[in-house]
C-alpha cells in the first residue's frame, strides 16, 4: 500500500493506451456519424479527414514536449515553462472544465443508448453510474487501469470487426452528394466530429502514476494510429453501406449499419456503445481529478491537494464528478454539452501546438505544429463567427 500523499506507479503503456483509447473512443464515434450524415451528408467525410489531420497534429505536439513533464505536475509544468503561470492556470482551469463537460456529455451519451432498451428514469441511472465510477477511482488507480483495460478491449474488438464486415455491402453510390455541400453545414460538422477525436491526450496527464514517463510519448503515437484508423474506416463504411439519409435519421448509426449484418444488431451495439463510454467516463474521471488535484496543489488548497493511503485524490474525485452531476440537471442533452466540451478542449489544444513550436527546432515539428495551431484556432474562430 502507497505512503499517505503519494502516487502509485502502476501504469504501464497498456495501460496508458487503453485510457488514451478509452477517453477517446466514447460517446462520440456511437452518435456523432449520424449527426455529422445529417448536416453534410456523404460530404461529412471531409469533416472526418480535416479533424483527423487537426487532432493528429495536435498529438505529435504534445509527443514533442511530453519530455517537459515527466515529473510532478503533468501539463501545469509544461504550460508553466513557456507560458509563465499567468497563462498556465487559466489553461489548466479551462482544461477542467473540458473534462467536467466530457464527463457530462459522455453520461448523457449513456443515457440516450439506454433509451434502447425502454428503461425510464434516465437521469437517474446516469448519476448512479457516475457514482459507481468515482467509487472505483477513490479505491485506487490499479483497479480504475484494469477496468480500463478491459473496457476497452471489450469495446474495440466488436467496431473493428463490424468496419470489416460492412465493407462488402458498401455502394459507391451512397457517396452521392445529393445536397450541396455549404461551408456552413461543413464547418459545423468539423465542431461536432472533433467531439470524438478529444480525449487522446488523458494518457499523458497521470505522470506520477506511470511506471516509465518515458511511455508517455509511445503511447501517444499508438492511441492516434489506432483511432484514426478505426474513425475513418468505420465511417467509410457506414455511409457506403446504409447511405447517408438512413445514417443521418438514426440516433444510433453504428447499430443501424449493423442491422445488414446480423438480427437483434440495435440491442447488440447499444450494449457495446454503453460500455465504450463507461471506459470514456472512466478515463474523464482520472483525468478530470488529476487535474484538480494539480491545481490545488499549486495554489495550496486544503483538502483537495490530499490524497489517500491508496494514493488517490478523493476530494478531487468527489468535486469533479459532483460538478458533472450538477450540469446534468442544467442540461442532459448531447450535442450541446458535447460543443461546450470541444471548444473548451480546443484552446489548451492550440497552446500545445505554441508549446511545441517554441520548444523544439526541428523543421518537421515546427510544420506539424503549425498545421495544428493553424487548423485548430480556425474551427474555433469560425465557430464564433458563424
Amino acid at each position: 500500500m502507497a505512503e499517505r500523499g503519494t502516487y502509485q506507479r502502476s501504469l504501464g503503456l497498456f495501460e496508458l493506451v487503453s485510457l488514451g483509447v478509452g477517453g477517446t473512443v466514447g460517446s462520440g464515434i456511437f452518435v456523432v456519424p449520424g449527426i455529422a450524415a445529417k448536416l453534410s451528408g456523404p460530404g461529412s467525410l471531409i469533416a472526418w479527414v480535416i479533424v483527423a489531420l487537426s487532432a493528429s497534429s495536435v498529438l505529435l505536439s504534445l509527443s514533442y514536449v511530453s519530455y517537459r513533464f515527466t515529473g510532478s505536475s503533468g501539463f501545469y509544468s509544461l504550460f508553466e515553462t513557456v507560458f509563465g503561470s499567468r497563462v498556465a492556470v487559466p489553461l489548466m482551469g479551462l482544461y477542467c472544465v473540458s473534462s467536467v463537460f466530457g464527463i457530462a456529455t459522455i453520461a448523457a451519451g449513456i443515457g440516450q443508448y439506454i433509451t434502447f432498451f425502454t428503461i425510464t428514469s434516465v437521469l437517474l441511472i446516469e448519476i448512479l453510474i457516475l457514482a459507481v465510477f468515482c467509487g472505483l477511482n477513490i479505491v485506487g488507480v490499479a483497479l480504475s487501469g484494469i477496468t480500463e483495460n478491459l473496457l476497452t478491449t471489450i469495446k474495440i474488438v466488436p467496431l473493428v470487426v463490424i468496419s470489416l464486415l460492412l465493407i462488402p455491402f458498401i455502394r459507391f453510390d451512397n457517396f452521392t452528394q445529393e445536397v450541396p455541400l455549404t461551408a456552413t453545414g461543413l464547418l459545423a460538422t468539423i465542431i461536432i466530429v472533433y467531439w470524438p477525436f478529444t480525449g487522446f491526450e488523458i494518457c499523458a496527464i497521470p505522470v506520477e502514476e506511470t511506471k516509465d514517463p518515458a511511455l508517455i510519448r509511445r503511447s501517444l503515437w499508438l492511441v492516434m494510429l489506432i483511432v484514426v484508423s478505426l474513425y475513418l474506416i468505420l465511417n467509410v463504411a457506414l455511409i457506403g453501406s446504409v447511405g447517408p439519409e438512413v445514417l443521418g435519421a438514426s440516433p444510433a448509426p453504428i447499430a443501424t449499419a449493423a442491422g445488414l449484418l446480423f438480427s437483434r444488431s440495435g440491442a447488440i451495439i447499444a450494449f457495446i456503445g454503453i460500455i465504450a463510454m463507461l471506459s470514456a467516463m472512466n478515463a474523464y474521471i482520472i483525468a478530470t481529478s488529476r487535474i484538480l488535484h494539480t491545481l490545488s496543489e499549486r495554489f495550496s488548497v486544503p483538502r483537495i491537494r490530499d490524497l489517500s493511503r491508496q494514493g488517490t485524490p478523493v476530494n478531487a474525485l468527489l468535486i469533479g464528478c459532483g460538478a458533472s452531476v450538477l450540469l446534468l440537471f442544467v442540461s442532459n442533452r448531447f450535442e450541446a454539452l458535447a460543443t461546450i466540451s470541444v471548444i473548451t478542449t480546443l484552446v489548451p489544444y492550440i497552446f500545445f501546438c505554441i508549446a511545441a513550436w517554441n520548444l523544439v527546432a526541428e523543421r518537421k515539428a515546427r510544420i506539424v505544429a503549425a498545421t495544428g495551431m493553424l487548423s485548430t484556432a480556425a474551427i474555433l474562430l469560425v465557430y464564433f463567427m458563424v
